[in-house]
């Protein structure tokens, strides 16, 4: 009688095991989804430069150095600087080549070609503009250069006649630092004068289309020793795109040659609001 009162326990104890073996290998389908809390963040966005008149691609080397240090891939730009639209187009074809979303920076007259590149295109996450023109359709860079005093740009000027017609304009070599870059290391500002690349002198008339500036996120830097554009005209135009503005007090229009720290800051700042 014990025996089979013993041998009933057995049987019941190994049934009891044999269902929770049974319960624990089939997983309920209302079981919770795991979250994964190390899923990659969004990739970096290209940062492309552009520079504008009397300068060239080598302006933005403290920039280039600094954002490839935080891990942003990095274009400087060559502008053509031979006209608004085949600016824009030029500028729009190396945007259009890149993988992935992108940032525009545009220093100078190179503003008017951001503006004009970026137009509907979708890849351009955010506009950077270093003491740069902010054009509406219809205005040009000199346009809004006279639209408040203070530029003393024009007295500096040397005019080029160039063979087929048309004009180039240089800024001329010993007027270049004060004019131009007040606040680099004077060695470095006769370096740039001697390097500088012209600008044609239609390209500072030629009027401006429908710019992106009213489409996309804006970032505006501005230098309040800027010669060639009047600090006046960069916070006005600044205002009326509802710009989120940065005011370096002292600096020069080189101020990407003399404070890459404080244009760097403005890049990522647009390369950062625009990737959350």
């Amino acid at each position: 009688m014990r025996t089979r009162t013993r041998l009933a326990r057995i049987a019941a104890a190994t049934a009891a095991v044999a269902a929770a073996a049974v319960f624990v290998a089939v997983p309920s389908s209302a079981a919770p989804q795991q979250v994964d809390h190390h899923a990659p963040a969004k990739a970096k966005p290209t940062i492309v430069l552009v520079h504008g008149a009397f300068a060239d691609a080598s302006s933005w080397n403290g920039e280039v150095a600094r954002l490839e240090q935080r891990g942003y891939p990095v274009i400087a730009a060559a502008n053509p600087l031979r006209g608004v639209a085949s600016d824009a187009a030029s500028i729009k074809a190396l945007v259009d080549s890149v993988d992935g979303p992108v940032v525009l920076v545009g220093h100078s007259y190179a503003g008017d070609v951001i503006s004009e590149a970026a137009y509907n295109d979708p890849k351009v996450q955010a506009l950077v503009y270093i003491a740069a023109y902010l054009p509406d359709k219809g205005e040009s860079a000199l346009d809004l250069t006279g639209k408040f005093p203070g530029s003393t740009l024009a007295d500096t000027l040397q005019q080029v006649a160039l063979p087929g017609g048309g004009t180039d304009l240089y800024v001329k070599q010993n007027l270049f630092p004060k004019q131009f870059a007040a606040d680099v290391p004077l060695s470095q500002a006769r370096l740039m004068a001697a390097t500088q690349r012209p600008v044609a002198m239609a390209a500072l008339t030629e009027a401006s289309t429908d710019p992106a500036w009213k489409q996309k996120p804006v970032w505006d830097l501005i230098p309040t020793g800027d010669k060639n554009i009047p600090p006046a005209a960069q916070e006005w135009m600044a205002k009326r795109a509802h710009a989120h503005t940065v005011v370096v007090p002292g600096a020069s229009h080189a101020v990407l040659v003399s404070r890459p720290d404080k244009v760097t800051d403005i890049i990522v700042s647009a390369a950062t609001a625009t990737t959350k």
